[in-house]
C-alpha cells in the first residue's frame, strides 16, 4: 500500500526486453535507503518488485500483463520515474490509500501555467475509471496522489501546486503524453457493495 506521496524522482538505466515484457533498471537513492530482494517499490503508480538491487540502482521485471495496461512500455534510458516505497502503519498517511494497481492509462491533453505558479492540467480517461471520479476527490495519476478540481465527460482537470511540478515527472508531461491512472479505492468497494451479486461468491 502506498500514499501517491512521491519520494524520488528515479532515472531508467536499463531495459532489458524478455520474452515479451522486460527487466528495467532505475537509478535512484532515497528509495534504496533500506531495499532487500523481494521489497515493492512503486514506478509510476505501478507497485513493482526488487529482483536486484546495488548502492545506486534497483532492478525489477516487467511482465506482459503490466506493459499492456500501464505505460511502462513507454519508457527509455534517461526518462525520469516517479518511485514510493510502500507506507508503514505507523506513517502520516500524506496523500491518500494506493495500491500500486493501474486501472487505466490516460492521455494530457492541456496544460494550462496560472498567475501563482501552478499549473491545470486536463487528462482524458476511459468511461470505466471516470466512474469513479468526482469532483473534489482523489485520483492516482502517475503515482501522484492529486485532488480532481473538475470533472469532465471525458476526462477530468487537476491544479499541479509548484512542488509537484518540479518533484514528479507531471511537470513536465505534455500534451498527449500517457500517464497511469488508478482510481480511489474507496469509491470502488462502494460500487461493489451497492452492486447486487457483486459480492456473491462463484460456485
Amino acid at each position: 500500500m502506498f500514499t501517491g506521496i512521491v519520494e524520488e524522482l528515479g532515472r531508467v538505466v536499463g531495459v532489458a526486453p524478455n520474452e515479451g515484457g522486460a527487466q528495467m533498471t532505475i537509478e535512484a537513492t532515497t528509495v534504496l535507503d533500506d531495499a532487500e530482494l523481494g521489497a515493492s517499490i512503486a514506478l509510476n503508480g505501478c507497485c513493482l518488485t526488487v529482483v536486484a538491487f546495488d548502492e545506486r540502482s534497483w532492478s525489477a521485471d516487467v511482465v506482459i500483463e503490466t506493459l499492456a495496461r500501464t505505460n511502462l512500455g513507454d519508457l527509455t534510458v534517461g526518462d525520469a520515474v516517479n518511485l514510493e516505497r510502500p507506507v508503514r502503519l505507523t506513517d502520516r498517511l500524506g496523500g491518500h490509500l494506493v495500491q500500486g494497481h493501474v486501472d487505466a492509462t490516460g492521455a494530457v491533453r492541456h496544460r494550462e501555467p496560472q498567475p501563482d505558479g501552478s499549473t491545470w492540467i486536463t487528462i482524458g480517461a476511459p468511461a470505466e475509471l471516470l466512474r469513479y471520479v468526482v469532483h473534489k476527490g482523489s485520483i492516482t495519476v502517475d503515482g501522484v496522489s492529486l485532488t480532481v478540481a473538475r470533472r469532465h465527460d471525458d476526462a477530468f482537470s487537476v491544479a499541479l501546486i509548484p512542488h509537484t511540478l518540479a518533484a514528479t515527472t507531471l511537470g513536465t508531461r505534455g500534451p498527449n503524453s500517457r500517464v497511469n491512472l488508478e482510481a480511489d479505492l474507496i469509491a470502488k468497494y462502494v460500487e461493489a457493495l451497492l452492486a447486487p451479486g457483486r459480492l456473491e461468491a462463484t460456485p
